[in-house]
């Protein structure tokens, strides 16, 4: 059996949070794309990246490697979870104003077929399909670059002022 390793760095959450409370979501989220920020620890261990955003819309990438598999040979599908998940929170994050923040209350995942380490690089692609200032609700989709589903997921997501 072949052992491999992996070093995984990341930077202290908790001066981000307090950060993104003083932008608006869509501009905490392109600053956080631009580099002015790190990404949360989370993208750092699984190896995924924000690379898009608009408002009500987000979308990350991951080139799923071996250290993801699960014991009965694919891709464990929390990383697809995790990514919907937050491609889903992120799409809502985008649509918030100054001084209000989100959390998800529930996100339903369907996985349509397995993912290995030969998928390549893939995309989760999260929208919203309805804004609120109570709560939010969005869907996402995990994808190939041909195009060819993985996954889906809809969020329902709680939207609260924070002081």
């Amino acid at each position: 059996m072949t052992q491999s390793s992996k070093t995984v760095t990341w930077s202290d959450p908790r001066p981000l949070a307090a950060r993104a409370l003083q932008l608006t979501g869509l501009d905490f989220m392109q600053r956080m794309i631009a580099g002015e920020f790190p990404p949360p620890p989370i993208a750092e261990l699984l190896g995924f990246r924000l690379v898009e955003v608009s408002e009500g819309d987000a979308i990350f990438e991951v080139s799923p490697d071996d250290s993801h598999y699960n014991p009965i040979g694919v891709i464990h599908g929390g990383l697809a979870m995790t990514l919907l998940d937050s491609a889903a929170g992120c799409a809502v994050h985008t649509t918030l104003p100054l001084g209000q923040a989100y959390t998800s209350l529930e996100t339903k995942v369907s996985f349509l077929r397995p993912v290995s380490s030969e998928s390549g690089v893939l995309r989760a692609h999260g929208w919203v399909t309805k804004p609120g200032r109570r709560a939010a609700f969005a869907e996402a989709d995990l994808r190939d670059a041909r195009g060819t589903v993985f996954a889906t997921a809809s969020s329902t997501c709680a939207v609260f002022p924070v002081r």
